[in-house]
C-alpha cells in the first residue's frame, strides 16, 4: 500500500471507504514485489499498479465487487498458462496472489494515523493480516513513532504482541516482509501469516572524499533515495554550494565522522579521496560495521597498495573481502556522471544479491525478491 500512500492519506482524512488490492506473494517473474497495491473508492477512481497492466481489469471489478458488496476480504491468483498467455493475465511467467479488502477509514483510525506519518517521512510499519483465520483476514496493526507505538489489533491476546514484534524488526531493517507466526507449540495458538509493510527512514549514503565525482554520485544517489552525506576533511572544497544535490556536507576527517555517524544494514560507504592518510584509518573502520556496501575508488596499483596497507592495520582477510576496489561495475565509464552510474549500479547489485552482468546472459527470473 506504501506505493499509493499519498493517496490513501487523502481518502482516510475525507472518510472515504474504498477497496485496496495488495499483492501478497509472488512467484517467479513479477513485475511489482508483494505489498504493491491497487485502490478503488465508491466513484471508481482507482489509483496504483500491481503488475504494470497485465491484470488492473480484472483487481479493479473485483476491487468494485467487495467495495459494493460490503463483504468479507477476497483472494485472487493471477498467473501464467502455457497454452494461452492472456488467458490468466501474467504475460512474464510470474504468479500473483492478491488480497481484496474493504477499508473504512472511520473503522481503522489508526491505518490514517499511519499514512499521516508515512506523509510526513517519518517510519511506520503497517501489519496486515493476508493468510489465517477467516475473520482476521485483513485486519491491520500499526506501528508508528519508530517502533514506540502500537496501534489497532489484528487478533486477541498474545498474537498482537508477536505481530506487533515483528513489525518494529522489520521497521528496524526497513524492509517490507511476509512472515509466519503462531501455531501448535508457540505462544501465539492461531497460525497466521501477516505481510508488514515498511516506510523507513532513507537510507544512507557516505560519499568521502569532496571531488567532481562526488558531486555527481551524489545527484545518483539522491535520485535513487538515499540520504546523502558528503564529508572532506578540507573546507575549501566541502562546501554546500559544489554539492547543491547532498543533504548535508560535513568538514570533518573521515574516519572521525564516521566513528559518530549512524549506520546501519542499508547504509553504502563510498571513499573517493585517494589519499592514503583518509583511506586508510577510514577503511579499517568502515570494513567492521554492519554496512550494506563499502567501495573505494583507485586504480589496480592504488588498489594493491590499499589492500597492503590495510592488513599491516590489522585487517582481516574476511574484512576485505567486503571491500568494493576499484569501485563499480566495469561499464567502461570515464565522466563522474558515467562513473556514478557505474558506482550505483554496483551497489544496487550488492544490494539486492544481483550478478550485474547482461540479462541476456543469465537465464532465471529477472525480478527476484528483495533479501
Amino acid at each position: 500500500m506504501l506505493n499509493i500512500a499519498d493517496t490513501l492519506h487523502r481518502w482516510c482524512r475525507e472518510a472515504r471507504p474504498f477497496a485496496l488490492a495488495t499483492v501478497i506473494d509472488v512467484t517467479g517473474s513479477a513485475p511489482l514485489p508483494i505489498g504493491t497495491s491497487v485502490a478503488v473508492d465508491e466513484d471508481g477512481t482507482a489509483v496504483g499498479s500491481i503488475s504494470g497492466g497485465c491484470v488492473e481489469g480484472a483487481v479493479y471489478e473485483l476491487c468494485q465487487q467487495v467495495l459494493r458488496d460490503h463483504g468479507a476480504p477476497q483472494r485472487a491468483w493471477f498467473g501464467y498458462s502455457d497454452d494461452d498467455a492472456f488467458a490468466v493475465g501474467l504475460t512474464c511467467g510470474g504468479e500473483l496472489d492478491v488480497l481484496v479488502q474493504r477499508i473504512d477509514p472511520a473503522a481503522q483510525p489508526h491505518l490514517g494515523a499511519a499514512l499521516s506519518e508515512i506523509a510526513q517521512g517519518r517510519p511506520v510499519a503497517v501489519a496486515q493480516v493476508v493468510d489465517g483465520p477467516e475473520r482476521l483476514l485483513g485486519s491491520t496493526l500499526s506501528v508508528l513513532g519508530g517502533g514506540h507505538a502500537t496501534y489497532g489489533r489484528v487478533a486477541d491476546g498474545p498474537a498482537d504482541r508477536v505481530v506487533a514484534d515483528q513489525a518494529k524488526a522489520l521497521l528496524r531493517a526497513g524492509r517490507t516482509a511476509r512472515v509466519d507466526i503462531g501455531g501448535a507449540g508457540e505462544a501465539c495458538p492461531e497460525a497466521l501469516s501477516v505481510l508488514v509493510h515498511v516506510h523507513a527512514s532513507r537510507p544512507r549514503l557516505l560519499v568521502f572524499g569532496a571531488v567532481d565525482f562526488a558531486a555527481a554520485l551524489s545527484q545518483a544517489g539522491r535520485f535513487l533515495g538515499y540520504h546523502v552525506t558528503v564529508c572532506d576533511a578540507r573546507p575549501v572544497f566541502a562546501t554546500p554550494a559544489r554539492f547543491p544535490h547532498a543533504d548535508e556536507v560535513v568538514v570533518d576527517w573521515p574516519h572521525r565522522y564516521l566513528e559518530h555517524a549512524t549506520v546501519d544494514a542499508r547504509t553504502a560507504v563510498c571513499v573517493l579521496t585517494h589519499d592514503a592518510k583518509f583511506d586508510i584509518p577510514l577503511l579499517r573502520l568502515a570494513l567492521t560495521l554492519p554496512v550494506a556496501y563499502v567501495g573505494a575508488m583507485g586504480s589496480r596499483r592504488t588498489h594493491a597498495e590499499r589492500l597492503r596497507l590495510l592488513r599491516e592495520e590489522g585487517v582481516t582477510d574476511e574484512e576485505l573481502a567486503r571491500l568494493c576496489s576499484p569501485i563499480g561495475l566495469d561499464l567502461g565509464a570515464h565522466t563522474p556522471e558515467e562513473t556514478a552510474v557505474s558506482i550505483t549500479a554496483e551497489i544496487i547489485a550488492r544490494t539486492n544479491q544481483g550478478t550485474g552482468r547482461p540479462l541476456t546472459r543469465i537465464t532465471g527470473p529477472i525480478h527476484r525478491p528483495r533479501g
